[in-house]
């Protein structure tokens, strides 16, 4: 009786979130090692909470990485993976690669395994809904000079009525973080940059990176220095400190830039933890770190 009494709170806590987020957008970004881990039950567990976001009246957009399903693909075709400042180095053959691994196979897997528990996804090759330029670095080793990493690109345009007709249908678009560039080819795109941009596209309420952290910490080995909540302006004095560096650069700077445009919130959670979408979204305490204005 005690359980049923328990599950009876949890269900009670939640409802005041499920009646505030009817109707409302949320962008989830699934990435991380849990993607590829051997369990069924953790593969599952994301696209179980994508179920029931829609089941609730939530509209979940999913856009997916898949970073390292492209390292070894690379490797079973002989390519050598190489990165620069954390940036895949991506020449034409590379780049064949990364759009079969993310748009003919990731994206495919993600979609029938909404499907398959019950939901309604619908996949997209982010060529389909991405404009980008091509992404230059800046050579650390002589100022003022620039270094050609291929074809990575940087998003700065979202084709959303594609977007907006599944969502009025009740459809989940899922989307792989692939572009087309200006020249009309196809371009590596960093995938927390592409879900910032889609939220903000959007007009998202709500932005979820799922990674396989427990979200920023001033301590990455120490998941007890978890930072648990974030105000934009903090970020300048974390990178400066280096507690926000590497990986989570791209994450959080992704972040403030949705923040900045309206998205209310942008969360960063364990997607290894089960259903930590959920608990991050419909429960008082969170699970991760959240970032607010």
């Amino acid at each position: 009786m005690q359980d049923l009494i328990s599950k009876a709170a949890t269900l009670l806590e939640a409802l005041p979130y499920i009646q505030k987020f009817s109707g409302a957008t949320f962008v989830v970004k699934y990435g991380g090692s849990f993607m590829d881990s051997p369990e069924p039950a953790v593969r599952q567990g994301v696209a179980r909470d994508v179920v029931f976001l829609e089941a609730v009246e939530i509209n979940p957009v999913v856009v997916h990485g898949g970073g390292k399903a492209i390292t070894r693909a690379m490797e079973a075709a002989g390519l050598k993976a190489s990165f620069i400042q954390g940036q895949r180095v991506t020449d034409e053959a590379a780049v064949r690669v990364v759009d079969q691994v993310l748009s003919r196979e990731i994206n495919p897997e993600v979609v029938a395994t909404i499907n398959a528990l019950g939901g309604a996804a619908q996949g997209f090759a982010g060529t389909e809904i991405f404009i980008c330029r091509k992404l230059w670095l800046d050579d650390q080793a002589r100022p003022g000079a620039k270094l050609d990493i291929g074809f990575v690109g940087e998003v700065v345009a979202v084709n959303t009525a594609p977007l907006l007709e599944c969502i009025a249908r009740g459809i989940t678009p899922v989307i792989s973080p692939t572009a087309r560039g200006e020249d009309g080819k196809i371009y590596n795109c960093n995938a927390d940059v592409a879900a910032a941009q889609v939220a903000i596209a959007l007009k998202a309420q709500r932005l979820v990176f799922m990674s396989d952290v427990p979200g920023l910490m001033r301590d990455p080995k120490d998941p007890a220095t978890l930072i648990a909540h974030l105000q934009t302006g903090e970020v300048p004095a974390l990178k400066a400190a280096g507690i926000v560096d590497q990986g989570m650069i791209p994450k959080v700077d992704s972040a403030v830039a949705a923040i900045q445009a309206g998205v209310e919130k942008v969360s960063f959670v364990d997607g290894r933890k089960p259903h930590s979408v959920l608990l991050e979204i419909f429960t008082d305490a969170g699970v991760g770190t959240e970032v607010v204005l």
